[in-house]
């Protein structure tokens, strides 16, 4: 059911983007734009052979959802240890679709993946507001790792 994106998905995948981008919009609408998505179709099919930005889609038929990933390794820093990490740029589940487990399958793929490709962790942003999204990944065995401030002016 979770497979890596192919262009056949694009579609689906935008319909997602603009579904993520509306949540996100109405928590922030001071920094989110309404009704556009964060990738086009061209942006999204150079993604797809990008081994270092993989997209997962839980697919059953119809794509139910997806996972933007980056995986990022530190090497030979002065102050940081040596470390690979996955980070979950974006992942969303439709909202028709929700409660089913979807964002589950894809969390534990994700997570999967990361650690039979030797990352040390897989870490996330999650927007102040979107309690629900913070809910699910705290279930999901999550927790803080540091806090972004901001002052608005």
């Amino acid at each position: 059911m979770i497979r890596r994106a192919n262009s056949g998905d694009i579609e689906r995948i935008i319909a997602l983007l603009h579904q993520v981008n509306m949540v996100h919009h109405v928590i922030r609408p001071d920094l989110f734009k309404p009704h556009t998505t964060k990738y086009d179709e061209q942006e999204l099919e150079a993604l797809l052979s990008d081994d270092s930005k993989p997209i997962f889609v839980y697919d059953d038929g119809e794509v139910k959802g997806y996972a933007f990933c980056q995986v990022t390794e530190v090497k030979d820093d002065k102050l940081l240890q040596d470390v690979k990490t996955l980070y979950i740029d974006d992942i969303c589940v439709d909202e028709n679709a929700r409660g089913q487990h979807v964002g589950k399958s894809l969390y534990e793929h994700v997570r999967d993946y990361a650690r039979d490709i030797g990352c040390h962790h897989v870490t996330l942003n999650v927007w102040e507001g979107n309690d629900a999204a913070l809910s699910f990944y705290r279930n999901m065995g999550m927790q803080v790792q540091k806090t972004t401030m901001e002052m608005i002016l």
